[in-house]
C-alpha cells in the first residue's frame, strides 16, 4: 500500500515561547492533518510563523509576540512551508522523505509526474524520480541508489495527491480552532493565507 502524506519539518519549533508546542520527538517531520492535537498544530504555527518572520536586517531580532508575528506571516510575500511530501510502501518498508529547500508550498509540483515531468524534489537527501512505462519510480536518494525505490502507478497519483489535499484541508480547520482560541481576530485571515499560500482549496489540476 501507498502512504502520500503532507510533513512539515519541525526544527524552527524549538524553544518557542509563544504558545504551547509539542514535545520534542526524534522524528523531525510532522504529518499535517485534521487529527494533529492543539499543542501539535502550535508546533506547525510555530513552524510556519518563525520561518516566515525572519529579520529582515543583519543582527535583527525576531519579535516575541505572537500576534506580531501571525501578522506578519499574514503579510508575508509568499509563504515558505519547510518540508513536502513524504511517500511510504508498506508492503516494502521503504520511505522517500522530502529533500532540503522543496517546501511543502510546492506540493502541487508532483502533478507534474502525470505528464512525464521530473519534478525537482530537494536535495540533502535528494529524491528522484524516472519514467518506466506506466511507474513512476521515486528513488528515496539519488546518491544512494542501493536503497529500493518504490514504485508509484501513474493512475494511483491523482488519489494519492487527492489524499494530500483532504489532509491540509483537515489541517487548516484545525488551524481555525487553534486560532479562534487564542488569536480570535486574525482567525479568518490567517486560514485564508495558509489556504492560498500553500495552495490547499483550488481543485486539483488547476495551476497555483
Amino acid at each position: 500500500m501507498l502512504i502520500m502524506d503532507a510533513v512539515l519539518e519541525t526544527y524552527e519549533a524549538r524553544g518557542c515561547a509563544l504558545w504551547p508546542v509539542s514535545d520534542p520527538a526524534d522524528e523531525r517531520l510532522l504529518r499535517l492533518s485534521g487529527d494533529l492535537s492543539p499543542r501539535q498544530v502550535g508546533t506547525a504555527m510555530a513552524v510556519l510563523a518563525g520561518y516566515n518572520n525572519r529579520p529582515r536586517e543583519r543582527g535583527g531580532r525576531r519579535t516575541e509576540d505572537g500576534l506580531a508575528q501571525l501578522n506578519r506571516l499574514l503579510t508575508a510575500e509568499c509563504v515558505v512551508a519547510p518540508g513536502g511530501l513524504r511517500v511510504t510502501d508498506t508492503d516494502t518498508g521503504v520511505t522517500a522523505e522530502p529533500g532540503c529547500c522543496f517546501g511543502l508550498e510546492n506540493w502541487r509540483d508532483w502533478q507534474g509526474l502525470l505528464d512525464g515531468e521530473e519534478p525537482w524534489l530537494g536535495h540533502d537527501c535528494e529524491p528522484r524520480v524516472e519514467h518506466v512505462g506506466a511507474i513512476i519510480r521515486l528513488w528515496p536518494d539519488a546518491d544512494r541508489q542501493e536503497r529500493r525505490p518504490i514504485e508509484i502507478p501513474r493512475v494511483e497519483l491523482p488519489g494519492l495527491l487527492g489524499s494530500v489535499q483532504d489532509d491540509l484541508s483537515g489541517f487548516l480547520k484545525s488551524v481555525e480552532g487553534w486560532a479562534s482560541c487564542r488569536f480570535t481576530p486574525v482567525t479568518a485571515a490567517l486560514v485564508a493565507t495558509l489556504d492560498e499560500g500553500l495552495t490547499v482549496s483550488a481543485p486539483l489540476g488547476d495551476s497555483p
